[in-house]
């Protein structure tokens, strides 16, 4: 039994289906390095993920590496599982043989692998985007699920913009793809549009009426258009889904995707209501959050369910005497359950190695490496000289800014600030090239934070159009802090380019970056070279594949 008195052993288990590193990536200045996924993954795997979509192959030779070293160096892992089994991992693929082909070459190394291939179902899509008919698009699932068949026993079929598309159609459609040997369906709500009541009545007509649907699981696929991802998700479940898709953080296109954390804690808080259970480890969902949030440059907003940074903040005096007296009166959940704990160790610059590891390993960090704890260490004590007291809080800044960053191509030495009201802002900046050399020099601009980036661009000789800049305190308190978070797009178009599995279009990519420091001008310059160190690998990256390219034509 557990705390509410649900015996654990009837409950069914819902599959989580993570596609942080696929459609989360496709959330604008979201782009992620091979490094970067590599992380992720592995901590997608702690955290009890049971299917990781780690990329959409056939988008890039880059994407392509990048799902086929997760397969390899992330699909066996096992530690720390709460099903004993390694990640599936799954590759997207549209509905013809070049993309599943490249999908399965991609995850086949992996001990568990799925293809996942979808086609449009829609009336709008069919007319206005494939200009194909009905027939024809059953044709063409046909031939793709066999084929992904063919090369992959778990193969996953999704009727794309399922939502605004006509039920009957769907049985058909799903229908074709049982017999030709799909093993997941998934039921996209592509553009946000349905409501729980409308999504819920809709994977229960499908399961009722498509044949062979007890020989499949369903699964479900929402976007937060209308804010309604979360519980269009947790509505299919009542109606028979066993699979959820879902993103940390909810990153995804425009509004963005189910969050994996809502829907996670919704299942694990409520078992008197769903009678399911996850293979989720939900003391892991902090750190993930952070670890996503700080990789992508996306802000988690602080009301954010689960993850914000006021979760578990209770101002309100009425709300401050409940839980003094009793901790339910406002809280459902126990913030120890998704990996948030109390402090009960105050550091400061007298802490020394010992009690900063101890904090860190408490806040669920215990695999850092040696050079790792040891650079966040000397940035802790750097810190703790200007703070009498450094937070957790603190400390998870310094981890993000010292460990979740890109391989440093341009380092930032020292940065000197001249401004006022009655001057001119003017910065001077020491930079480390990859070649080992220090550059200075300075420049004027509109404010210290534009000079600061005038005097950068001067060194590294780009100018990228910056097309997000936020700070934000880390915590309370004029010795707070600071957190930078910026988004840049190269100017000059050479950057590399990401191919929308949905529109078949490809787009520039933007770059996001994140510092942190007590000073704001030194945070959003580390934010601008962790931006233009993604910028510059990922354009050294385009240049190595057309390269090759060459060298295989010639």
């Amino acid at each position: 039994m557990d705390e509410d008195g649900v015996d654990i052993q009837e409950q069914e288990t819902v599959v989580i289906f993570d596609t942080t590193l696929r459609d989360g990536e496709q959330s604008p200045g979201a782009t992620l390095n091979v490094e970067e996924k590599l992380e992720i993954a592995r901590q997608l795997s702690r955290l009890g993920v049971d299917i990781c979509e780690a990329g959409f192959p056939i988008a890039s030779p880059g994407d392509f590496d990048a799902v086929r070293r997760i397969a390899e160096e992330v699909g066996p892992l096992t530690d720390g599982r709460k099903s004993g089994q390694p990640m599936v991992i799954a590759g997207l693929a549209r509905a013809n043989k070049l993309d599943i082909q490249r999908a399965y070459d991609a995850v086949k190394v992996a001990p568990r692998h799925r293809i996942h291939t979808f086609l449009a179902t829609s009336d709008i899509h069919l007319q206005h985007k494939l200009k194909i008919d009905r027939e024809e698009c059953v044709e063409q699932v046909i031939e793709a699920v066999t084929f992904a068949r063919s090369l992959c026993d778990d193969v996953e079929f999704s009727p794309e913009d399922a939502g605004r598309s006509d039920p009957d159609f769907l049985v058909q459609v799903l229908g074709e793809a049982i017999k030709a040997g799909a093993t997941t369906l998934n039921i996209p709500d592509t553009v946000g549009y349905t409501t729980p009541e409308e999504y819920g009545r809709l994977i229960h007509y499908l399961i009722e009426k498509t044949p062979g649907s007890e020989t499949v699981i369903w699964s479900t696929h929402c976007h937060n258009d209308l804010g309604l991802a979360t519980a269009n998700t947790l509505a299919g479940v009542k109606n028979g889904a066993r699979q959820v898709e879902v993103t940390i953080n909810g990153i995804g296109e425009r509004a963005g995707n189910t969050s994996l954390e809502e829907v996670a804690m919704a299942i694990a808080t409520r078992p008197n209501f769903f009678h399911f259970t996850t293979h989720i480890d939900t003391t892991q969902i902090t750190r993930t959050s952070r670890m996503v949030s700080a990789y992508t440059g996306m802000v988690v907003q602080p009301n954010k369910a689960i993850v914000g940074a006021n979760a578990f903040a209770h101002e309100a005096g009425i709300h401050q005497d409940g839980m003094l007296k009793n901790q339910l009166t406002y809280e459902i959940m126990r913030p120890e359950t998704v990996g948030l704990h109390a402090s009960t160790l105050v550091l400061g610059k007298h802490s020394g190695r010992h009690a900063f590891r101890v904090r860190v390993e408490a806040l669920g960090y215990d695999d850092l490496e040696k050079d790792e704890l040891e650079q966040a260490f000397q940035r802790f004590k750097r810190l703790a000289d200007k703070k009498k007291v450094v937070t957790d809080a603190d400390i998870e800044a310094i981890i993000a800014d010292e460990i979740y960053q890109p391989p440093e191509i341009w380092k930032l030495n020292q940065i000197q600030v001249s401004c006022g009201d009655q001057s001119i802002p003017t910065v001077s900046v020491s930079l480390t090239g990859p070649d080992g050399t220090t550059y200075m020099d300075a420049a004027l601009g509109t404010g210290p934070v534009d000079a600061a980036y005038q005097a950068i661009n001067r060194i590294v000789g780009e100018a990228p159009r910056l097309k997000e800049f936020s700070i934000n305190a880390v915590t309370e308190g004029l010795d707070a802090q600071a957190e930078a978070t910026i988004r840049i797009q190269p100017d000059n178009g050479d950057s590399s380019y990401a191919l929308n599995p949905q529109t078949s279009l490809y787009s520039a990519r933007t770059f996001s970056g994140h510092g942190a420091s007590t000073d704001i001008v030194v945070a959003s310059a580390r934010a601008y070279l962790s931006a233009l160190n993604k910028m510059l690998a990922a354009s050294t990256e385009t240049s190595s594949v057309v390269e090759q390219a060459v060298s295989v034509g010639d």
